[in-house]
């Protein structure tokens, strides 16, 4: 046996990687076995009975698929579906974008968000000439690492002001105003994860003013349009306000949580630029970026949005299905916060109501959140993050006990 392997492996020497901080919650949850436990860890919609929701138009469009003898399973090009792209383009810049209208926008299908993050790092890391991307301190926790492993420089800008649990406006305006010329800034395009805090559309509108004047480029990530306010067009708003001034910026969007295709891994990357030209060459470095990564993408899911978005009858029902979730999120904002007040718990909760999206940042430390799990088997991320589509009005009253005595016994 070579001494150098004691156990016969090449690999022996690789070290354990430690769980992944989100998804581990999700496994320590398991493991759990008392019957009140509660997961508010992972980022998905559940039903007010804690299920997983497969939205009824989502069910039409696949039934439709399915029974359309037409359909063969080929190969989609390297760019993914043309009439997904097309669509996704659409939905997140507006029907009537100029930048569509005339050809500007270069839209890639992606591997969901996170894939089409992945492409957009990958593309900027090698043509690109400002090699530095700004994320927002927090941000989700995959961001520094897509932009690392893509060939990124990362830096941070403040963005989350924990006294007040809300934005820190003039800490974000000073990191950005002391940025270099040409860098690329990363913005969430609504409800941030993982603080569901979100500029004003004013603020939004001085970020852009700032951005353009020193010449930074928008990477919006845009995980949750529609969701977060039960409006799509309301949600895209941050991004279209800096594709109405001409100026260039990428997108990445996911229908994981807006259209429940979590496992599905639906998304796209649009480019917005200057000209037409540049759109179409852009559009052939992608390809570069994507062939040798995965070859092309899958084609069932964006089938199903391609039918959805493309229906006016089922587009119209998917709107109606998605404010339904946005608005069990709020109410359950709603609950939790006049919970905590009828408790009498101490501190000022109502940054669970000015919040946004999927996730509170509860501000709760990591000894609370530890005791939350130990003695009331809640789980959630140890910076306190808790996911409102894990509550039901069910479980409200369990998480307000907990949260009660944890902030009153451990300080």
């Amino acid at each position: 046996m070579n001494s150098q392997h004691p156990d016969g492996s090449v690999f022996s020497n690789v070290v354990r990687a430690p769980e992944d901080p989100i998804l581990g919650v999700t496994v320590a949850y398991n493991k759990d076995t008392s019957p009140i436990k509660l997961n508010l860890g992972v980022g998905a919609y559940r039903t007010e009975e804690g299920k997983p929701l497969v939205l009824n138009v989502v069910r039409r469009a696949e039934q439709l698929l399915v029974n359309d003898p037409s359909r063969v399973k080929e190969y989609l090009p390297i760019v993914g579906l043309a009439e997904f792209n097309k669509l996704s383009a659409k939905l997140i810049l507006g029907a009537d974008s100029p930048a569509i209208r005339e050809n500007r926008v270069a839209t890639v299908q992606g591997l969901s968000g996170t894939g089409s993050l992945r492409i957009g790092a990958e593309f900027l890391a090698r043509h690109y000439y400002e090699r530095t991307i700004y994320i927002p301190v927090p941000t989700w926790g995959n961001h520094p690492k897509i932009f690392t492993i893509a060939g990124l420089s990362v830096k941070t800008y403040r963005y989350y002001d924990p006294e007040t649990r809300g934005l820190d406006f003039k800490g974000l305006l000073e990191d950005l105003g002391a940025a270099p010329s040409g860098a690329v800034v990363l913005l969430h395009a609504c409800a941030h994860n993982p603080t569901g805090v979100d500029p004003t559309l004013e603020q939004w509108e001085q970020i852009r003013q700032l951005m353009r004047s020193k010449g930074l480029l928008p990477f919006f990530d845009s995980a949750y349009q529609g969701f977060a306010s039960g409006s799509l067009d309301a949600d895209a708003q941050s991004v279209r306000m800096f594709v109405a001034d001409g100026g260039e910026c990428l997108a990445a969007q996911s229908y994981a949580k807006n259209m429940g295709l979590y496992g599905e891994r639906v998304g796209a990357l649009s480019i917005v630029l200057k000209t037409a030209d540049v759109a179409s060459k852009v559009e052939s470095q992608l390809k570069l970026v994507i062939r040798p990564m995965y070859s092309n993408p899958p084609i069932h899911g964006a089938s199903i949005v391609a039918t959805i978005l493309k229906d006016s009858d089922m587009y119209k029902e998917w709107t109606v299905e998605l404010k339904a979730m946005a608005d069990r999120i709020i109410s359950m904002r709603q609950l939790l916060f006049d919970t905590l007040r009828e408790r009498g718990t101490p501190g000022d909760w109502s940054h669970i109501i000015k919040q946004i999206g999927m996730f509170t940042f509860t501000g709760l430390n990591t000894e609370q959140v530890a005791f939350m799990t130990k003695e009331y088997h809640i789980y959630m991320t140890s910076d306190g993050r808790i996911s409102m589509a894990g509550l039901s009005s069910r479980t409200v009253p369990h998480l307000a006990d907990a949260i009660h005595a944890a902030v009153t016994r451990i300080p």
